[in-house]
């Protein structure tokens, strides 16, 4: 007997005894110091009343029902993983336990628990699991990184570099180095083509955020329904058609910068949680309540006149002044024309490296009338047009084709310059529908609307929007 004790008090588990009513017979050292109760307190005491005891969410266990009475009732022993006992000062701690029946002659006559404190494993099982948590969301990231870049790679750029010496442009280099090194939010606006998101590449790449991810969001892409998804990510079965988890471009853009292209497309409900990102840098997965913490500088472009839509009650005010901290405009090419003989010649290599050609001189008499015609789609409107003319020309002058139907026409002469507004969106009406029915109204891929009219898809597919074009027109 005396053997059995120093057994007992040598163990590092906690170990105590009861009899078949349930009361304490003993008790060993190490279950007096995790329970903070010494051996006299429990002795003869029913255990169950004494010791509080519960399941792993807290919930409390009747008599009848506590697995390490069970042990007493069926004379089976009864293992539990995930339990919690409750010390004599009121604080807990996991435990692993099992309820062994104590038979004499046959007959049951008690039974006997031994129990471990887990803290340290459940801590360490927590830690373990964060970290897998950790890995696999940072490996989603750069799944999700590694595909944006494979599409931005696969995207062409309207042009690789800033071009331009007059003054309007000038003004807008001046405002990039200004506003770059901070973390200021930008608003770019200017009309479609201008180069808007040339300008965000370029405060993101003087940025000390130059090393992380510049992210874009397409607004005017992006269908009602998924812009919550496409921001802020969402988890798997969090809606039909949910197959994966998903990062979302804010989870992406952690530390980096985040692009808004056509930032005035966004819905106002989706405007509210926007706004809460901005404000408190916090946003949720659909389908998760953990509030994630994100870093992002967000550069917004957009063609349209915001502070006409605030007026009218389409954009919130908040927003409008969360996203308009520093504001940069670029001029329409027809007001910057000295900088379209510097662009055409930069274009005109381009394109003939390109198709491998050597490169046609741009005479006196090609940028005058570059320079007389008004360029409703700007720079990239230009471009598209110098690449024609390289493919058209074939060793030959060059001739400029503006038309939308890819016929070569002569630019407008000086007299004809001068046009109207509601003159000048008839034409551009005409144009995209004329690019519509060349492309049979299809507006993506190879010979497709866009493609024609030298303009994103996206971009093409707001105009249709706000011209009020029915594709089967």
């Amino acid at each position: 007997m005396d053997l059995l004790k120093l057994i007992l008090a040598s163990a590092g588990e906690g170990i105590y005894g009861l009899d078949g009513d349930g009361r304490t017979t003993f008790v060993n050292p190490a279950a007096c110091r995790l329970l903070g109760f010494c051996a006299e307190e429990l002795i003869g005491e029913p255990m169950h009343a004494v010791l509080h005891h519960t399941r792993s969410d807290g919930s409390p266990y009747a008599r009848e029902e506590c697995p390490i009475y069970a042990a007493i009732k069926d004379g089976k022993v009864h293992r539990v993983e995930n339990e919690v006992f409750w010390r004599r000062d009121g604080t807990s701690f996991p435990v692993e336990y099992t309820s062994t029946p104590i038979r004499e002659h046959g007959r049951l006559v008690g039974a006997v628990v031994v129990f471990w404190d887990i803290t340290a494993r459940k801590l360490a099982e927590d830690q373990l699991k964060a970290a897998l948590r950790q890995v696999e969301e940072l490996t989603d990231r750069l799944q999700k990184e590694n595909l944006y870049l494979q599409e931005e790679i696969k995207t062409e750029h309207n042009f690789e570099e800033i071009v331009g010496q007059s003054p309007e442009m000038l003004a807008v280099l001046q405002q990039v180095e200004i506003v770059a090194p901070t973390d200021a939010n930008v608003l770019v606006s200017g009309e479609t083509g201008t180069g808007k998101e040339l300008v965000a590449r370029a405060i993101h790449h003087l940025s000390p955020r130059r090393e992380k991810a510049l992210i874009k969001v397409n607004c005017a892409s992006v269908p009602t329904e998924l812009f919550e998804s496409e921001f802020f990510g969402h988890v798997k079965g969090a809606f039909t058609g949910a197959l994966r988890d998903r990062a979302g471009r804010f989870g992406l853009a952690d530390r980096g910068t985040l692009f808004l292209d056509e930032v005035g497309e966004i819905t106002l409900d989706m405007q509210s949680k926007l706004l809460r990102v901005l404000q408190e840098g916090q946003y949720e997965r659909i389908g998760e309540e953990t509030t994630r913490e994100v870093d992002v500088r967000v550069i917004a472009a957009t063609n349209q006149n915001l502070e006409a839509d605030v007026d009218g009650g389409r954009f919130r005010r908040d927003l409008y002044y969360r996203l308009n901290v520093f504001p940069i405009e670029i001029a329409p090419l027809r007001l910057r024309q000295s900088d379209i003989p510097l662009l055409a010649r930069h274009f005109l290599g381009i394109a003939s490296g390109r198709m491998k050609t050597r490169p046609e001189p741009l005479t006196e008499d090609h940028v005058r009338q570059l320079q007389e015609y008004d360029w409703p789609g700007n720079v990239r409107e230009l471009q598209n047009v110098i690449e024609r003319a390289v493919i058209t020309s074939r060793g030959r002058d060059l001739t400029f084709p503006l038309s939308s139907t890819g016929n070569t026409v002569p630019l407008p002469s000086r007299e004809d310059n001068v046009v109207s507004d509601e003159e000048m969106k008839r034409r551009e009406t005409e144009n995209t529908l004329a690019a519509l029915r060349r492309a049979n109204g299809r507006v993506y891929g190879d010979g497709g609307a866009a493609e024609l009219l030298g303009i994103k898809p996206s971009t093409l597919a707001s105009r249709i929007k706000k011209m009020g074009i029915e594709r089967r027109r």
